[in-house]
């Protein structure tokens, strides 16, 4: 292991962009290696960091890992319908994954150290924090242990000739992949701010989609989406594909004052228009296939799962027992979902499943399956104690 050697887990931003010549200049390290991890950035944003890492750093590595982030990170996540404080989680999802890609380079390489850009105010330094650790390798955080400002790191850009995308009048930070687009910084840190149509990529303006409900067919097997309008599709080209339907139907935005890990609260905004339809059908297929006490249950579950899901702590021993539990109730979730997309508002239409817990036969007020006068004698004891007592009270 060369300990003047370092990896670092590089998007081709400014943060990580200004990493290379600080982890010389600074650290003292002799080899600087980047690596850019594809989880479903745009193919501009990806051939960026590829180009930037090449003309920076000694030696870069670009990996393509976004089959497995769906299959491994995404589909987990709907199975335990995983939102954090009320929306999809994406950012999150996707940061373990991209630590473990880092890991497996230093290990290649040999390194002594890894780095990374995140600032000692977010959740991501502890994501990658934990997945390092985990791995024994020491860790350099050149943002938070130098204590940077953005208008430090645009400046020291400048002076060494890198080349930034962030303009000084328009700081925003935008994270990215397949599930979920993020924006934060600059003048959105006022949460009073309204927000800039510009800033959003993914999605049209409420106001602005089409005037009439565009219905779209999920299905699902087991848990796990399998089909678009009838269309077997492979879960990337699925959520892709969901992505520009329930975009431009306005559907999929989140503006929210957030509880990140520190204990900060944060202005955050998002797109997520796959995302917000899928979970929305999974939920309402889940009602339909499980019973009752299954779903009180998988509540808290489900919550528990998207806390250490939003912390990064997939190692976790109960995350692991958490997913068992899920995937034992997503044996029975399999059928279709109808959901209606109208100018930012997701409906479901209808449902259905060969494994549905709903007879019509039963509860139809024209059949006379169930015989009504049974449910007499349980009436006479509906809230007994409670009645009980109030008579009580009136002694």
């Amino acid at each position: 292991m060369e300990k003047d050697k370092v990896v670092l887990a590089f998007s081709g931003g400014l943060d990580t962009s200004i990493c290379v010549p600080l982890l010389r200049e600074h650290y003292g390290f002799d080899e600087v290696v980047t690596v850019a991890v594809d989880v479903g950035q745009p193919e501009g944003e990806v051939q960026r960091a590829t180009e930037m890492g090449r003309m920076l750093a000694d030696r870069h590595y670009t990996i393509d890992v976004k089959e497995v982030f769906v299959s491994d990170y995404i589909v987990p996540s709907i199975k335990a319908n995983g939102s954090y404080e009320g929306y999809p989680m994406g950012t999150a999802l996707a940061r373990p994954l991209i630590a473990e890609e880092i890991v497996r380079v230093a290990e290649k390489e040999g390194a002594g150290a890894i780095a990374h850009g995140c600032t000692g105010k977010g959740n991501d330094q502890l994501r990658f924090d934990f997945i390092f650790r985990a791995a024994g390798y020491e860790i350099v955080a050149p943002m938070r242990e130098m204590n940077l400002t953005r208008e430090w790191e645009i400046r020291y850009a400048e002076e060494h000739d890198i080349p930034v995308s962030v303009a000084k009048d328009r700081p925003y930070s935008i994270d990215e992949n397949c599930w979920t687009r993020s924006i934060e910084g600059g003048m959105l840190e006022n949460p009073a701010h309204h927000p800039p149509e510009d800033i959003y990529a993914w999605t049209v303006a409420p106001e602005d989609a089409p005037d009439t409900v565009e219905c779209v067919e999920i299905e699902f097997e087991k848990g796990v989406p399998v089909a678009l309008n009838g269309e077997m599709l492979s879960g990337l080209t699925l959520i892709r594909r969901l992505n520009l339907i329930g975009g431009r139907n306005g559907v999929g935005r989140n503006d929210m004052i957030e509880d990140r890990i520190l204990g900060l609260k944060a202005r955050e905004i998002y797109e997520h228009p796959a995302a917000t339809v899928l979970l929305a059908a999974h939920r309402d297929l889940e009602h339909l296939v499980l019973t009752r006490h299954e779903l009180a249950f998988k509540r808290i579950v489900d919550e528990r799962w998207s806390e250490l899901g939003y912390m990064g702590l997939v190692h976790e021993p109960l995350f692991h027992a958490l997913n068992a539990f899920i995937n034992t109730t997503q044996e029975r979730v399999s059928g279709t979902v109808d959901v209606g997309l109208y100018k930012g508002s997701v409906r479901v239409l209808g449902r259905s499943s060969l494994s549905g817990l709903y007879s019509d036969d039963l509860v139809s007020f024209d059949s006379c399956a169930l015989d009504q006068s049974h449910a007499v004698g349980f009436s006479n004891y509906y809230g007994l104690q409670a009645r009980l007592l109030k008579s009580l009270k009136k002694q």
